[in-house]
């Protein structure tokens, strides 16, 4: 299920530099992955210029270097965070949506956005004129699909709503954060700033009861927390419920003689619903076992293992 798996390239062109970058994508393609997730903000806050767009670049110059590959691949972007320069961050209004997907495209080297999404809510403007905008860039060929990622369930929902009555393409992904183990409800964690970023018991149930809608997960390994005692979980994840999988994960994980992380990649691409985990690493390394992951054969009693810990 490699073809399920995401490569998150958030540091490419700034933290990870051109010939790593280059690396990683070229594994992640000759391994069979097919898509890659950016957003036209990655990565401002390493940049030096406090703007980002050095990843959408870094991806077009080696899509360059390797005519042919481009039609192989799903490119997914994203707007509504870019930082502007008098404070604050784009948002979602019509004219940013527009223009902003194509300075994307010019700097990915290509003519369409397989995957657009709408990067974090945007409060000020309504979702109508978002969606709107979203919808007329898949109308004229722009875009392949809408994504909407860090935004409440009922704002996804008004929005597919309006979309449907407006005969628009409905949004049909939401990306959002979750993994094997899950802070204690409402605790702040560190570095996670967007209220509704989470993946949660409703964002599964609507995910159940709507049909076309895929769910993309970031920082599904928490920073490398499973496996990395230099990284200990946030202490927001320190409640039993973590202590009894972490239990039930470190058995399969010695059975099945691989890293906890690797299990917990192919938990979520074997649940219900599917997840579809984004990886985001900075060396072949941290690549290989991921790529291994999604190749793993979980089965159904060890599923309901990891699902009910005892």
């Amino acid at each position: 299920m490699i073809t399920d798996l995401v490569l998150g390239t958030m540091y490419f062109g700034t933290r990870t530099d051109r010939a790593t970058s280059f690396a990683l994508l070229d594994r992640f393609v000759e391994a069979g992955g097919t898509t890659l997730d950016t957003a036209n903000c990655y990565a401002f806050w390493v940049s030096g210029t406090g703007h980002g767009g050095q990843s959408e670049a870094l991806i077009g110059e080696w899509l360059r270097a390797n005519p042919g590959l481009r039609e192989r691949l799903t490119l997914a972007t994203k707007v509504g965070v870019e930082p502007l320069d008098g404070g604050g961050v784009e948002g979602l209004g019509a004219e940013t949506v527009r223009r902003e997907a194509g300075r994307s495209l010019e700097r990915l080297g290509v003519d369409r956005i397989d995957l657009y999404w709408a990067h974090g809510e945007d409060r000020r403007t309504p979702i109508e004129e978002t969606t709107d905008a979203l919808g007329e860039l898949v109308t004229t060929g722009t875009v392949g699909r809408v994504g909407i990622s860090n935004h409440p369930t009922w704002l996804v929902e008004r929005s597919r709503t309006h979309a449907r009555a407006r005969g628009l393409e409905p949004a049909s992904a939401l990306q959002l954060t979750t993994s094997y183990v899950e802070p204690r409800p409402g605790a702040a964690v560190e570095g996670k700033d967007h209220r509704f970023g989470w993946v949660t018991d409703e964002t599964i149930d609507y995910l159940e009861r709507n049909d076309g809608i895929e769910l993309w997960a970031y920082s599904p390994l928490v920073q490398g927390s499973f496996d990395r005692d230099d990284r200990p979980f946030p202490q927001a994840y320190d409640h039993p419920g973590t202590t009894a999988r972490l239990a039930a994960l470190t058995e399969v994980a010695a059975e099945l003689e691989v890293a906890r992380s690797q299990v917990v990649l192919a938990w979520l691409l074997h649940r219900s619903p599917q997840v579809r985990p984004i990886v985001g690493v900075s060396s072949l390394e941290q690549l290989e076992p991921a790529l291994a992951a999604a190749e793993l054969d979980l089965d159904a009693t060890t599923m309901a293992r990891l699902d009910q810990p005892a």
